[in-house]
């Protein structure tokens, strides 16, 4: 994506607003242990206006009935920063590559912003983000109400990312060709998993099969922290630990994927670890597998995701009172919510530059969103028959299966974009059993 991407977005952002000035700031570094950090990663709603991916960085929008302007503060050129942690853009280096009107440092924000902010009647900012930059265009604000001269001062605090959130539901072609790599090196991570696992093996060895492909593929991060999750383990939604050994006759649940230029992927699949389902662990992953691709076969422009939620749980509660693992009549059983015991989570999420996009799922009158050409999201449906649950026949107890994809909405219907990924019973074997 080059600068006429972000010069459109924040013009598109600038006609949304209403007169006034917007700031948009960019993450911290995160403390990991003592003096050691985390591997930077920038604010999404920051970096889909300006690509910037520098901490202590400030992006200002200002709209006035006449004319827009675009400020961009950056940290200026460091030399002991460039001895440790690298060289930064700076000034000068920012002037050069970023279309906006000017680039300030932003060791002058704090003095700044306060002319800045002055003759504004409305300050969009995030509401629900506490940070320091943003506390000091607050006190600015609040210290123009009260001086003698100014004539117009805030008198509107607004959401900025509910404006930039609605902009990130429809992804463009590159953000699109964003996502695509990221789920072609998540397709061969996943197929590598289910060619090396083998009982006796770690769970955290298959996680860094798929690592080793992430970062040899040139994927700038996990998208996620990996689920890696063997026999009974699936049954835990958020299973991180990785850490148990694979056993013959189990079954494992792989939730993993990398991000591509900071979009994301969210892939899961379910895959015996001894090559071969059995018999009762085929029934349940079919049972799954046949919900997941009713559910995407219904997706196009138009249709509701609320819809679509209620949709998956009727097709979920079919199967469970089919396996025997349910009974009774299905809207008997939903309206005590009887199925949520085995299906509990929702039937996918918005994804972009986030895994899970912070998009609304809503309009502005509380109404579901309906699906338009260029949203993405996933769906996974899953059934979660824990080991000591001893109200599900015995055969299937302790599997746990969720299947994953990532799916465009088009104009005529759908792409699913992790297509390449085996999924049915006679793909996952095949390859499984590849030397």
């Amino acid at each position: 994506m080059n600068e006429i991407h972000f010069y459109n977005r924040r013009a598109k952002l600038l006609d949304l607003m209403e007169e006034g000035i917007a700031i948009l700031t960019s993450a911290p570094i995160q403390t990991r242990s003592n003096d050691t950090e985390y591997s930077y990663r920038q604010n999404s709603d920051f970096y889909y206006l300006c690509g910037f991916n520098e901490d202590n960085a400030v992006l200002v929008l200002i709209k006035t009935p006449n004319a827009s302007k675009t400020i961009l503060f950056v940290e200026a050129h460091n030399a002991e920063h460039a001895l440790w942690n690298g060289a930064r853009l700076g000034i000068e280096g920012a002037r050069k590559r970023f279309s906006v009107d000017e680039i300030r440092d932003i060791a002058d924000y704090t003095k700044d912003i306060k002319e800045l902010l002055r003759e504004h009647i409305n300050l969009y900012i995030d509401l629900y983000h506490d940070s320091a930059r943003l506390n000091e265009a607050k006190s600015a604000a609040q210290s123009l109400h009260s001086t003698r001269g100014v004539k117009r001062h805030i008198r509107s605090i607004l959401d900025v990312t509910y404006l930039i959130r609605s902009l990130r539901l429809i992804k463009t072609s590159e953000e699109i060709d964003a996502i695509r790599r990221a789920v072609e090196i998540t397709a061969e991570a996943h197929h590598v998993a289910m060619r090396v696992c083998r009982s006796g093996m770690r769970e955290y060895q298959l996680q860094a099969s798929m690592s080793y492909v992430f970062l040899n593929s040139g994927a700038s991060a996990e998208a996620y922290g990996a689920i890696v999750a063997g026999g009974n383990n699936a049954n835990t939604l958020h299973y991180v630990d990785n850490r148990d050994e694979l056993r013959e006759g189990d079954l494992v649940l792989i939730d993993a994927a990398c991000e591509w230029e900071l979009y994301a992927s969210d892939i899961t699949r379910t895959f015996p670890i001894n090559g071969k389902f059995s018999e009762a662990q085929s029934e349940v992953y079919n049972a799954v597998l046949d919900v997941q691709l009713r559910v995407i076969d219904a997706i196009k422009p138009g249709v509701k995701r609320d819809w679509l939620q209620t949709y998956s749980e009727e097709l979920l509660c079919d199967a469970l009172i089919a396996l025997g693992i349910l009974s009774g009549k299905r809207e008997a059983l939903m309206e005590a919510k009887e199925h949520k015991k085995y299906a509990p989570h929702g039937i996918g999420h918005w994804m972009g530059l986030d895994v899970h996009d912070p998009c609304p799922y809503v309009d502005e009158t509380g109404e579901s969103l309906a699906f338009e050409a260029g949203m993405v999201m996933t769906i996974e449906p899953g059934l979660y028959l824990r080991a000591d649950d001893e109200s599900v026949p015995a055969r299937y107890r302790g599997i746990g299966i969720r299947i994953e994809d990532n799916i465009l909405v088009t104009e005529t219907g759908y792409e699913n974009l992790s297509s390449m990924i085996a999924k049915s019973v006679e793909e996952i074997e095949a390859v499984c059993n590849q030397l």
